[in-house]
């Protein structure tokens, strides 16, 4: 039986509607493919509490974690996740990338730009909805 991870992403608008798009680094399982930010709920933490702890260990910045976006299931090769997409507001400082090989901050109209991992797609497709 695979392994399932229950995970937390981050959808950050900026004041521009720009969302934050990150790109996992090679050293990364799924490397090289953009996600939102965030990461594994830890036992007895709330998905807000999670996602706001792992923007600040990832990013080094601080999030109030809103509404519950999007939850979706994916299978991989090897494990499945179960992705939790949270709507985040920047509080304070920015966003500094250490961990992904790379940050930007697009329109939704662009999102469909960029090579998405698989279990982060359906989160990009309803964001593009909005448009």
């Amino acid at each position: 039986m695979k392994k399932k991870i229950k995970v937390v992403a981050a959808i950050i608008e900026n004041e521009n509607n720009e969302i934050l798009c990150a790109l996992r680094s090679p050293k990364m399982s799924i490397p090289n493919q953009w996600e939102f930010p965030g990461g594994k709920v830890e036992e007895n933490e709330s998905l807000q509490e999670a996602i706001e702890r792992e923007i600040q260990e990832e990013l080094k910045c601080d999030i109030k974690a809103l509404d519950v976006y999007h939850d979706n299931t994916h299978e991989y090769d090897t494990f499945t996740v179960n992705l939790i997409s949270l709507k985040c507001k920047l509080i304070g400082g920015t966003p500094i990338n250490e961990e992904h090989s790379k940050l930007v901050w697009l329109k939704r109209e662009n999102l469909d730009s960029l090579k998405w991992a698989p279990a982060d797609i359906p989160t990009v497709n309803e964001l593009i909805k909005e448009i």
